[in-house]
């Protein structure tokens, strides 16, 4: 086999040179003119004219040498004569620098093949199935469509395989492939990935580096020093005074100091409560950076050692839109375990009725967002939501409800309304023979706290109204999803009931509460959670403080979305019946919830007495004047609705809400006060209302007028009679 065009290009000048000298002119000048007319088609210009030019110089050398050796002169000479050929060579080597032939389609298939090994195939492939596309498998998104891996390198020695390369995409598009994405798809760890900085490069092209091997981190041991975790586990945390006196460590997986799971065994004898901050002193480890996973053995513990925390990077609302509806079971998503696996909450038991939940969190912890998950699920799951908000306007997934109160005294009337329901549907479900063909019922109270704590103005007859509520409702097909900001007794009214009813009747989600307001020990415990101090869950991830430091002065990003690794939002601890704690994660919102709700009207309650009132019922005190002997059976309750709101004009015109003052040409008798609140205020709500057109709460509506709302909801109600106001769960206005 001849040699190809290419080589035939680079190396045809040297021969130029040489053949002149042995084989005479006429030859040299016709191997030039050959070796031009056969091997310089298609070839780039410039190549062409150096190969010419080369060719022609060589043939002139050879000539002056022929003739030189046909005169008899002094060989030396002749030889001398070459020396302009080579120096034409060199520069047509120089020339062919810039301008290397292109590889014909046959010569990259053979170089692909033989260069691109197997390992690096995978790769490619990986890459194009999981991440860029085109191929995509049913019922899984890639993750962004067409961010190609170009420049593909690959290093790989003993102990240590990576590929090197860079994202790209048209331009006009941004990289939106995340360490996270690309670990998940290789199965390796986010430390093992390495991204540039998006702010040095383009934003349709960012090098990308990921370890697909590292060498195992062997601890480096010092005389006298324990340094293996076995080693450290003997030495500091089975000893007596350890957080685990007794116990011995049993590794299952060692990927260095900081990366390592095992299981903790003491022998016949139950582990049981552990302080999670004694163990990360004893470990020399930040709290954040150690998992517990109990077993079904007491005398057994899983434990988890993490440089990275697992679940730091979060699990996206929208990836699991599928798992938020009720499955068979009863159960939906509600995050992700700290060992990965899905974590669910019951709403509902089949064949037996409705769940509770009992949800704790303190500010900025997570808790609204995973309301808004749960009335999502419910409202995916065909469940009627009856919300109950004291803070109005905190819940962004509110127009899935219902009825919605929103407002501490809306709130109460939630809470009457949920009540009556309950009682309307004892009094149908007396027979044994009755359908449950009724939708079943969450009752959603946010900020419990602010209805049932000492301090509340509603204190006696909320306590008593959830007290029946969590002892009677689930056979009711009515469960009860109770939030407040810590697990204090005195935030659920100093009522043990209400507790214990919460954590048998359904599970628990304890998220990160203020200092010294989250320990769930003493008269706190928790069955299943003891020993746990939410207060210790920390507000960001370890190393976040020096990220938050290095500033960004270019100026706020108005459209910027929080990342799952800009807070510890969501992180908690999961106890379902039956079970202990487990640290887990809730979804993170990068999606409003509501946004995955479809868009229809909210699921709707059963047409029903207590449906029917539920105006009056929402405004009738359901206790006596010493917060005793709440109204145990429907007809009473509809019976006191009834007179309570044939009470409230006689109430409003002359009670004692009014101010006593000189009669007015309007009738006699009649307060001044009165008269401005029933003639004054109706007018300016009419007006407030067509204005705006926008629903409002009566606390909005009284808020905007400058008064309060106990002037303003009878005034509605008498609004609503005249057909001249409609309320469509709580929300106000003009007709």
């Amino acid at each position: 086999m001849g040699p190809t065009r290419a080589q035939f290009i680079q190396y045809a000048p040297a021969a130029l040179a040489v053949v002149p000298l042995v084989a005479g002119p006429w030859s040299a000048l016709a191997a030039a003119a050959a070796g031009a007319g056969a091997w310089a088609i298609n070839t780039s210009a410039p190549v062409l004219r150096s190969l010419i030019a080369c060719g022609f110089t060589a043939t002139g050398c050879g000539i002056a040498a022929h003739e030189v050796l046909a005169a008899g002169g002094n060989p030396l000479f002749a030889l001398g004569l070459a020396a302009p050929a080579g120096a034409a060579a060199l520069a047509h080597h120089r020339n062919i620098a810039g301008h290397t032939p292109a590889l014909t389609p046959a010569t990259t298939g053979t170089a692909a093949a033989a260069g691109l090994t197997s390992q690096a195939q995978l790769i490619t492939a990986w890459w194009k199935e999981f991440i860029s596309g085109p191929t995509q498998t049913e019922d899984r998104k890639l993750i962004q469509a067409g961010a190609n891996l170009e420049h593909l390198a690959l290093e790989a020695d003993d102990d240590h395989v990576a590929f090197t390369g860079i994202i790209t995409l048209p331009q006009g598009q941004q990289v939106r492939v995340k360490a996270a994405d690309i670990a998940a798809v290789y199965q390796i760890p986010v430390s093992q990935i390495e991204l540039g900085d998006p702010k040095h490069y383009a934003p349709n092209a960012l090098p990308v580096t990921v370890h697909l091997k590292v060498p195992t981190a062997q601890p480096q041991i010092v005389a006298g020093t324990p340094t293996a975790p076995e080693e450290m586990w003997a030495a500091y945390v089975g000893v007596p005074e350890g957080a685990m006196p007794g116990t011995t460590l049993t590794l299952t997986r060692y990927d260095g100091p900081l990366d390592w799971e095992g299981i903790a065994t003491r022998d016949r004898r139950a582990i049981g409560t552990v302080n999670l901050q004694d163990l990360a002193g004893n470990l020399d480890l930040e709290t954040i950076q150690i998992a517990l996973a109990p077993g079904d053995k007491p005398s057994q513990m899983g434990i988890r050692v993490m440089r990275e925390h697992a679940l730091m990077h979060g699990t996206m609302l929208s990836s699991v839109v599928g798992e938020l509806s009720m499955d068979s079971r009863g159960y939906v998503r509600a995050g992700t375990y700290v060992d990965g696996r899905a974590a669910l909450l019951p709403l509902a038991q089949p064949g037996s009725g409705a769940r509770h939940l009992y949800l704790v969190g303190g500010s900025r912890s997570g808790k609204s967002g995973l309301l808004e998950q749960i009335l999502l699920s419910a409202h995916r799951s065909g469940i009627a939501v009856i919300l109950a908000s004291p803070q109005a306007g905190t819940i962004a997934g509110a127009p899935l409800s219902a009825y919605l109160g929103d407002g501490l005294d809306e709130a109460m009337g939630a809470l009457r309304l949920a009540y009556a329901m309950m009682l309307d549907r004892e009094a149908r479900y007396r027979s044994p023979a009755f359908p449950f063909t009724d939708p079943l019922v969450l009752v959603v109270i946010d900020e419990a706290h602010m209805l049932l704590s000492a301090s509340s103005p509603y204190h006696l007859e909320a306590k008593a109204i959830v007290e029946q509520l969590t002892r009677r409702s689930l056979k009711r097909g009515i469960g009860v999803v109770l939030a407040t900001q810590t697990p204090l007794a005195e935030d659920l009214g100093n009522s043990t009931v209400i507790r214990s009813q919460l954590l048998i009747g359904g599970g628990a989600v304890f998220l990160r509460c203020a200092r010294g307001q989250g320990s769930l020990v003493g008269a706190n415990a928790v069955e299943g959670a003891e020993g746990l101090d939410l207060s210790m869950i920390p507000s960001q991830w370890p190393g976040q403080y020096a990220k938050v430091a290095d500033r960004d002065m270019s100026g706020l990003a108005t459209e910027a979305a929080a990342a799952p690794e800009d807070g510890t939002f969501g992180l908690g601890y999961l106890l379902t019946p039956g079970s202990q704690a487990v640290q887990f994660r809730s979804l993170h919102l990068d999606v409003p919830p509501v946004s995955l709700a479809g868009g229809g009207p909210p699921v709707g309650i059963e047409d029903c007495d207590a449906w029917r009132e539920r105006d009056a019922i929402s405004q009738t005190l359901m206790v006596d004047k010493r917060g005793k002997n709440l109204i145990g059976s429907l007809a009473d309750l509809l019976a006191a609705a009834e007179g309570a709101s044939q009470e409230a004009p006689h109430h409003n015109a002359g009670g004692p809400h009014t101010t006593a003052g000189p009669s007015r040409p309007g009738g006699p008798g009649v307060a001044a006060g009165a008269t401005d609140g029933q003639e004054l205020i109706k007018p300016r709500i009419l007006e407030l209302l067509r204005e705006q057109s926008i629903p409002m709460t009566a606390e909005t509506i009284a808020r905007k007028l400058g008064t309060s709302a106990k002037n303003i909801k009878p005034r509605l109600s008498e609004l609503k009679k005249r057909d001249e106001v409609t309320n469509e769960n709580g929300l106000w206005r003009a007709a």
